[in-house]
């Protein structure tokens, strides 16, 4: 997977001392969660991510030369009792999730700019609630999962309303319905004549019989 790298980034990768930090993103339908692996807030593209620490575990990230969705698995540990509830209440399967790798200055400061070394989709969460603590594990899928999948439509009326329903979620009527295909079966094994004469036609078409006759009595 090719990535573009700022060049203080580049810079840092083949540094003799690194200080690395990943960053995960969680978008929700109605909230988006963002952790990293450190201490404290820290903010970069528009977004304030909430410093977990150790409590926060990324699986390894492999990448091969094949074309292979490999997943990776999210654990958070010790979490607060806020996290717990969106992890509960709110839709997570394939919804994205994206993992940030970044680094910092000896001054301490980010080097701009984090790069995205995975993104993919929630597919399943293990909650484990103890006395003093919970850990929520979400495995997640590698976008190229979609390859794999099976896109089964069909061109029937059935199948085109999927997208273009008769009417809508309130019950008006759809303005944007489409009944193309409600035609299909009317057209099965119907002849249709293209090219050539129809039966009781003249080769030359209509009229031409009779401009033949005028000719011959002239």
């Amino acid at each position: 997977m090719s990535r573009t790298l700022t060049t203080a980034m580049r810079n840092e990768t083949i540094a003799a001392e690194v200080r690395p930090a990943y960053f995960v993103r969680m978008i929700f339908d109605n909230s988006v969660l963002n952790i990293w692996t450190g201490i404290g807030n820290i903010a970069f593209g528009g977004n304030t991510y909430t410093g977990t620490g150790d409590l926060l575990n990324i699986s390894e990230i492999t990448e091969s030369a094949e074309l292979t969705a490999t997943g990776i698995n999210v654990t958070l540990t010790g979490i607060k009792s806020s996290f717990l509830v969106i992890a509960k209440d709110e839709q997570y399967q394939g919804r994205e999730l994206i993992v940030s790798f970044g680094a910092f200055t000896t001054a301490g400061a980010l080097i701009a700019d984090p790069a995205i070394v995975f993104s993919g989709f929630m597919d399943t969460m293990t909650i484990t609630e103890a006395a003093q603590y919970s850990t929520i594990t979400v495995a997640v899928e590698n976008k190229l999962i979609a390859f794999e999948r099976s896109k089964v439509r069909r061109y029937t009326a059935e199948d085109q309303k999927i997208d273009y329903p008769l009417k809508l979620p309130n019950g008006n009527d759809n303005p944007n319905y489409d009944a193309g295909f409600e035609f299909v079966t009317s057209i099965v094994e119907k002849e249709i004549i293209w090219g050539r004469p129809t039966s009781g036609s003249s080769p030359g078409g209509p009229g031409a019989g009779d401009n033949q006759g005028n000719q011959q009595q002239d």
